[in-house]
């Protein structure tokens, strides 16, 4: 009856006791899934009544129904789908009201069995509840997408069924969330890109001195060596010639120098003979 605990079954009044915890938690649960996973053009409701003939009024634990109203009465639509939590009541009382709900035109009618962690449809053919598969969904135009059964009995929060039916209806607040964060991410990938580059430039640029350095330092030795084995021989070299020699850094040249220093003439010789070397003597 509106605004009561009370309905009316079969023209019996029937009282609805307050839930236990895992009753109103899995109701809670409910509630929650059935807002989220409801098609576009539908709503969710809770404990809605819904008048099943001249002695019957029914309050289904979650219901979805069409948004709009009624075009002949005004009023809301009868529900499409609704469920039943059952660990207060019997199976048998929740399969009378599950009977009635159909005969009134909701289309299916599933029930919760919290105790069991099971989910149950009520079946007009055999008069009687189906066991659904645990591994299953259930899929409905009424719905955004499938709603897997475990997440209808798993004791387990619901946020990941909820956060995933949002994501699928392109929750506005989700949607800019996740493009902030995408952005955010962007930027930190470019930092951090930019440090490792800047990393990998510092340890090439060592790498390249010290490759630079090592053949500086091996040019230098080779002058060195030139000028010493021409002053050892008694060969006079200008503080201009001692220059070219020493500021000389290409290694054949120096090579070439190093190997003619032993037999030319003078400096000048040396340095302006065929690719470095001297000018045999007849």
């Amino acid at each position: 009856m509106p605004e009561t605990r009370w309905e009316v079954i079969d023209g019996e009044v029937v009282y609805v006791s307050p839930s236990d915890p895992p009753h109103a938690s899995r109701h809670s649960k409910l509630s929650a899934l059935l807002e989220a996973y409801a098609a576009e053009g539908y709503d969710a409701a809770s404990d809605m009544l819904t008048r099943t003939s001249e002695k019957g009024d029914m309050a289904p634990d979650g219901s979805i129904y069409p948004s709009a109203p009624d075009r002949v009465t005004g009023g809301r639509q009868l529900e499409e789908l609704a469920f039943e939590v059952v660990s207060t009541e019997s199976k048998s009382a929740a399969g009378t009201k599950a009977a009635r709900l159909m005969e009134r035109g909701v289309r299916r009618v599933f029930g919760i069995d919290v105790e069991r962690r099971r989910a149950l449809e009520w079946s007009t053919r055999t008069e009687s509840w189906q066991i659904l598969p645990s591994d299953g969904t259930i899929e409905d135009r009424v719905l955004a997408l499938p709603l897997p059964i475990h997440d209808l009995v798993s004791a387990a929060k619901a946020d990941d069924a909820v956060a995933r039916a949002l994501l699928a209806k392109r929750n506005p607040v989700l949607v800019e969330a996740l493009t902030v964060a995408r952005h955010e991410g962007k930027a930190e990938g470019k930092a951090e890109g930019r440090a490792e580059g800047k990393a990998e430039g510092k340890a090439e640029g060592r790498a390249e001195g010290r490759a630079e350095g090592k053949a500086e330092g091996k040019a230098e030795g080779k002058a060195e060596g030139i000028i010493a084995v021409l002053e050892g021989r008694g060969v006079h070299v200008s503080p201009d010639e001692a220059m070219t020699i020493s500021e000389t850094r290409d290694p054949a040249r120096l090579d070439a120098w190093l190997a003619a220093a032993g037999t030319c003439r003078d400096v000048q010789s040396l340095l302006g003979g065929k690719n470095g070397g001297t000018r045999r003597r007849r």
